[in-house]
């Protein structure tokens, strides 16, 4: 079945230089841009992992190496994200997005390389919550819990696909997978890429889901000693929470949204105060 789309579907895929967001860089990257006529076309780029702090290429850990098969050396004449940021932004414009786990791990990753690099300087207007995003591992696991290699032999005629753990390689499956979940589950999933994004994601604000929305659509603290707690209740009680977010070693977005709740909440408090002085 093909995809039923109103704007282009960018299938994506990152293998990185390990699983610990806020510490670790993208080192490959892969694009497969799908159009509502049913063509599609394909973007990877290998990546130089950055220490922006530290000024040097970023080692790869090297059970990360062990699945990916990239390392240290193959890397040292490519660009670096910071390089490549505004042509990867081009290709994100007016479109949705689809990976496998992806809302979990190559979204967030992917943002935070753009934070990186616009702390860095680089001129970006990018907001990767803005976009729908289906991950099609959401979908499988509701439907047949496995892995992408299971998913594409149960969707895509029971043989292996070659080349696993490129990025390149599992993003064209992805793509033939989601296709594949649609013919099967014809009256389950609609072939929609906003009813496909409502099924595959959860309510979270930020990309790590430390804020998450609750059924009032007002955020929530979903970690920690506040989790459940709504952050406008947290910020009334405990401001010095709030700065604490930003002085740890949180992702740059989850930082980002957590300002944006605080610099809401006070401006929200700053107009109480004012109706109160003037008695209105």
């Amino acid at each position: 079945m093909n995809l039923n789309l109103k704007r282009p579907l960018l299938f994506f895929d990152i293998e990185s230089t390990g699983l610990n967001i806020p510490c670790d860089s993208i080192i490959e990257l892969s694009f497969v841009k799908v159009f509502p006529d049913g063509s599609d076309k394909v973007k990877t780029w290998k990546i130089k992992p950055w220490d922006y702090e530290k000024g040097c290429q970023r080692p790869i850990d090297p059970a990360a190496s062990k699945v990916n098969g990239v390392t240290d050396d193959m890397l040292v004449d490519c660009p670096t994200f910071f390089e490549v940021a505004d042509e990867v932004a081009q290709w994100l414009e007016n479109s949705d997005l689809a990976g496998f786990n992806s809302s979990k791990f190559d979204l967030p990753m992917l943002a935070e390389e753009f934070e990186r690099a616009a702390l860095a300087g680089k001129q970006l207007n990018v907001d990767l919550h803005s976009p729908l995003m289906v991950d099609v591992q959401n979908i499988y696991h509701a439907m047949e819990p496995r892995n992408l290699k299971a998913a594409y032999r149960f969707y895509c005629g029971g043989e292996d696909f070659d080349n696993a753990h490129t990025a390149e390689a599992d993003t064209i499956a992805t793509y033939k997978v989601l296709k594949g979940q649609l013919d099967k589950y014809p009256d389950t999933l609609v072939n929609d890429v906003t009813s496909l994004s409502n099924y595959s994601n959860k309510r979270n604000i930020d990309f790590a889901g430390l804020l998450v929305r609750g059924e009032n659509g007002e955020a929530v603290i979903n970690f920690g000693k506040h989790k459940g707690k709504t952050a406008r209740e947290v910020y009334q009680s405990e401001k010095s929470y709030f700065n604490w977010i930003q002085s740890s070693s949180f992702m740059l977005d989850s930082k980002k949204q957590f300002a944006k709740l605080a610099e809401e909440f006070a401006m929200e408090n700053g107009l109480k105060n004012l109706s109160l002085k003037w008695g209105k």
